[in-house]
């Protein structure tokens, strides 16, 4: 049912997903218990299919409670525990509480930093999605010295025409732009629209080969 539900919400059908989320979170809770490691896992996952279905207040109250326990039962820094704290960070950047979910980025990106090194991807993404958030609170000095380095960490990393290196391309131009540097932006821009477009015409001709 689990993965029944997983797959759903893989196809955006979270309506049906989060029938069954509900159903697994029952069964589970009755069975294993309320702190059960793959109670709390449902839970989770039930919070964010609410976020997906746009109800940010159903998919907070869960994300708290998960939070909680995650906390209490597996510690502040253990890898569930991050992951449900990054979750929650978004659902209350849905809900425009955005000083709240900087708070608990800031956290995040600090403690998948000393854990998984800077270079991960979740860390790559931690601080990615606290840039979003200061900019929404208008900082966006911090915002751009976080997407600098995402951008000189993933085209090293990945590559200059990886797609996650063309989105932190666009975020920091859009960052530029509202800082007033203008030329920057337009830089980024024209490197954006220039590696989409060597990829897009590599593509069709891969697809015009005969092989």
């Amino acid at each position: 049912m689990a993965n029944l539900a997983w797959t759903q919400g893989d196809l955006g059908q979270f309506m049906e997903a989060k029938m069954l989320w509900i159903q697994v979170l029952e069964m589970r809770t009755r069975i294993l218990g309320k702190e059960h490691l793959d109670t709390l896992t449902s839970m989770s996952n039930l919070a964010v299919t609410q976020r997906d279905l746009g109800k940010f207040i159903e998919a907070e109250m869960l994300g708290i409670q998960v939070l909680e326990m995650s906390t209490r039962i597996l510690g502040k820094e253990h890898l569930h525990t991050l992951t449900n704290m990054a979750n929650l960070a978004l659902t209350q950047g849905n809900l425009e509480k955005f000083v709240e979910a900087e708070m608990l980025g800031i956290q995040v990106l600090e403690m998948r930093t000393q854990i998984l090194g800077k270079e991960h991807p979740k860390t790559l993404r931690s601080m990615a999605n606290l840039a979003v958030t200061q900019k929404d609170l208008e900082k966006f000095i911090e915002a751009k010295i976080l997407e600098t380095q995402v951008l000189e960490i993933r085209t090293r990393v990945l590559g200059s025409e990886h797609p996650d290196t063309l989105t932190s391309m666009a975020n920091l131009a859009y960052t530029y732009r509202n800082l007033g540097r203008l030329k920057e932006a337009e830089n980024l821009d024209f490197q954006e629209l220039e590696m989409k477009t060597r990829i897009q015409e590599n593509a069709q001709g891969k697809g015009n080969l005969n092989i």
